[in-house]
């Protein structure tokens, strides 16, 4: 059997080309399981997984736990707001008292970029990093690149433009490695207050005008600009960043071709989107939430694959 080159996920940075493809293909799997009647399968049904969440998130907990349930493995949530971290707990404690319960993967969330890379060195456990602060969040990208490779049949060679808050996005970091691992051209678009310096070194190119960047590509993903990580004003106003940067059916219709639109969520609707683009059938944000799912449970199956060589 094939195996993953880590027994981590830890971000796309460092995981390989071979890496995702092999997620993919067990994705494939996995995605025929989870439409058939029954949905479960007892791939995991020795392995305990924690859920650990040191930040709010709905669709990304909801998304793990139930790729954890449909492999029948044990499933332990935590939710840092009701734990000892509140009492001054660290992290690594927190951590090595779980893992005391006996258990193999552990899920987190965390605000702080690098959390799940400190956790992977000091404790005996597969980490999955499901987002660290504006960091990585691998799962995302994997998802977004598989719901890319679903549509289109291929990401090599595909033109991708990722759009809005890229300065505070976890998300788009992620895309942006995995995009190009893969082989697509990618590029950038959103004010230039919130597209970060250098941003070219990752061989990025920014686009500072979204019709041009919508003329210009197959695939559109919105980004929302993320206030709660904003301690300024980066833009005028919400009506200033909507009409240069928001999705709209008319800025679609101007297009002499059909582009994909998809988005990580939540959104905002009339922001970065409007409703009748989301709820057009251009836009594969609901595959992408299904996706989610199945690259999932395609990353717990290999890693947890990989605890029995682990020790």
């Amino acid at each position: 059997m094939k195996q993953l080159s880590v027994n981590h996920l830890l971000g796309i940075k460092y995981i390989t080309k071979g890496d995702i493809d092999l997620i993919f293909e067990t994705a494939d799997h996995f995605k025929e399981v989870i439409n058939r009647p029954i949905k479960k399968v007892p791939s995991l049904r020795d392995v305990t997984i924690a859920n650990l969440f040191f930040e709010n998130s709905t669709r990304t907990r909801l998304s793990f736990e139930l790729a954890e349930k449909r492999l029948s493995a044990d499933v332990v949530n935590f939710s840092a707001a009701s734990s000892s971290v509140k009492k001054g707990e660290t992290l690594v404690d927190t951590v090595n008292n779980i893992l005391s319960m006996k258990v193999d993967l552990v899920v987190m969330r965390h605000p702080n970029p690098g959390a799940g890379i400190f956790l992977s060195k000091n404790v005996k456990a597969s980490i999955v990093n499901a987002g660290d602060g504006a960091h990585e969040h691998p799962t995302q990208a994997l998802l977004d690149a598989y719901s890319i490779r679903e549509k289109l049949g291929t990401v090599a060679g595909k033109k991708v433009v990722i759009v809005g808050d890229i300065l505070h996005s976890r998300v788009a970091l992620s895309n942006i490695f995995a995009l190009q691992k893969l082989g697509a051209d990618v590029k950038v678009c959103g004010p230039l207050t919130l597209i970060p310096k250098h941003i070219e070194h990752l061989g990025v190119h920014v686009e500072p005008d979204l019709d041009q960047a919508l003329a210009w590509c197959d695939v559109a993903n919105m980004l929302r600009v993320q206030n709660e990580r904003m301690e300024i004003s980066y833009f005028p106003s919400t009506r200033e960043y909507v009409q240069q940067f928001g999705l709209t059916l008319e800025r679609l219709q101007k297009l002499d071709k059909s582009i994909t639109v998809m988005h990580p969520g939540p959104i905002n609707r009339g922001v970065e989107i409007t409703s009748d683009v989301a709820d057009s059938d251009q836009a594969i944000i609901l595959n992408q939430v299904e996706n989610g799912v199945a690259i999932r449970m395609a990353v717990l199956y290999l890693l947890a694959s990989k605890i029995k060589n682990y020790d």
